[in-house]
């Protein structure tokens, strides 16, 4: 995979494991890829994806059954939802406003485009 360098690659793995999540290749109440899988998967080290699914145990998006492995809770789309809007609003929406500013884009442009995104890229939604 390749990564952000902007980005810490442990949020980054989450953002994958939520991705995956949110396109229901990782399905509710089912046991998802373990450590040293993804770990192998995404060329990195088995500690900085143990620190991802720690920090989405926290957030309560995965689970860890002893012995068995880890699963997908079974209101994680919720808690993806939330926690990646809450992302999105304190740290990327700053920066397209700011940018609407600086490039005198009004909301019926962004509407207008906005809308045109959507129909090219989900067509099936």
């Amino acid at each position: 995979m390749d990564f952000n360098e902007n980005k810490a690659i442990y949020l980054q793995i989450v953002e994958y494991t939520c991705e995956q999540i949110l396109l229901k290749k990782w399905t509710l109440e089912e046991k998802i890829i373990s450590i040293r899988d993804l770990a192998i998967m995404m060329e990195v080290n088995p500690n900085t994806v143990q620190r991802a699914y720690d920090f989405l145990q926290q957030l309560e998006i995965i689970t860890n059954k002893r012995g068995i492995g880890y699963f997908v809770e079974a209101d994680a789309i919720e808690k993806i939802l939330s926690f990646r809007r809450e992302q999105f609003i304190e740290n990327e929406l700053p920066v397209v406003f700011r940018n609407m500013y600086l490039l005198k884009i009004d909301l019926t442009e962004m509407k207008r485009q906005y809308e045109q995104f959507v129909k090219d890229n989900f067509k099936n939604k």
